[in-house]
C-alpha cells in the first residue's frame, strides 16, 4: 500500500469513528450553539498554532452561520513567527487579555481547539471561561491528551475544564504515517477531522434553531449569483458587533 493511501485510510477509518462515537457530543455543541444564538449570546472560537485554522474554518464560511466570533490573536498564529506563537501559546496569563479584549460574557460559548490540550494559554482560556460562567466546549484528541502532561500550573488539561468535549480521534502526536527511514511520522489527521466535527456542529445548530422555529444567519457562497447580496446584507447586520468582520 501506498503511503498516500494509508494516511487516506486512516482518515477515513478516523471520520468513521467520530460517526459513531462523537454524534451525541456533536450534537450536544449545537444544541450549545443554538440557544446561544436564539437568547442573543455569542460563540467564540479560540486555537493556537495550527488549530487557529479551525477557527478560520468557521468565520465567513459558505454555507456557515454568520454570528461567530474568531479569536484570531496573530501572535499565537504562525504568519509572524511560528517559533514564537509556540512560546507564546505556554506563557501563563496570556489568556486573560484575551478574553477581556474579546468582551467574553456569562451565557456565551466558547470553543477551544488544541490537538494536545496541554498548553498554558488553552487551559488558562478553559480555565477562566468556565469560572465567568461561559459553556466550554473543547475540542481535543483525547488519545494525545491523557497520555500527557499537562504543561499548566494546575495540572490540568484542557478537556478537564470542558462542559462538552469533542474528540478528533486522532493518534498520539497526530501525524499518522510512519517511515522507518526517518524514525517518524509524517500526515496529521487533526485538522480535516476537526474541520468535518465543527461543521458537523454546525448544521446541528442550524437543524435544531429550525426545529425551534427560528431562522438562523447562514452566509451565501459569493461565487453564486445572488450571493453576494445575501452577504452583504449580513454584512451589514453585524458589522461592528464581530471584530473580524
Amino acid at each position: 500500500m501506498s503511503k498516500s493511501l494509508e494516511y487516506l485510510k486512516n482518515l477515513t477509518r478516523i471520520m468513521e469513528e467520530i460517526a459513531d462515537k462523537q454524534l451525541s457530543n456533536i450534537d450536544a455543541c449545537g444544541a450549545a450553539f443554538a440557544n446561544a444564538l436564539e437568547n442573543g449570546h455569542n460563540i467564540f472560537l479560540f486555537g493556537t498554532g495550527h488549530s487557529h485554522m479551525l477557527a478560520e474554518e468557521l468565520f465567513y464560511r459558505a454555507g456557515g452561520l454568520v454570528n461567530l466570533h474568531p479569536v484570531l490573536e496573530t501572535v499565537l498564529m504562525l504568519h509572524e513567527s511560528a517559533a514564537k506563537s509556540t512560546e507564546i501559546e505556554r506563557l501563563q496569563g496570556y489568556a486573560d487579555i484575551l478574553f477581556d479584549s474579546y468582551d467574553m460574557k456569562k451565557d456565551d460559548v466558547i470553543v477551544i481547539i488544541s490537538n494536545s490540550g496541554r498548553n498554558g494559554v488553552c487551559v488558562d482560556m478553559a480555565q477562566l471561561a468556565k469560572e465567568k460562567g461561559m459553556t466550554v466546549v473543547a475540542l481535543t484528541n483525547l488519545n494525545h491528551s491523557k497520555s500527557a502532561t499537562s504543561r499548566h500550573p494546575s495540572g490540568k488539561k484542557l478537556y478537564e475544564f470542558a462542559d462538552i468535549v469533542l474528540d478528533n480521534m486522532g493518534c498520539v502526536g497526530d501525524a499518522s504515517v510512519y517511515f522507518e527511514a526517518i524514525g517518524r511520522n509524517a500526515a496529521p489527521t487533526s485538522t480535516s477531522a476537526g474541520a468535518a466535527i465543527l461543521n458537523a456542529v454546525v448544521v446541528s445548530c442550524i437543524e435544531k434553531m429550525l426545529s425551534d422555529g427560528c431562522v438562523p444567519d447562514v452566509f451565501s457562497s459569493s461565487n453564486v449569483d445572488g450571493g453576494d447580496a445575501i452577504n452583504e446584507a449580513f454584512i451589514k447586520k453585524y458589522k461592528g458587533q464581530i471584530r473580524s468582520l
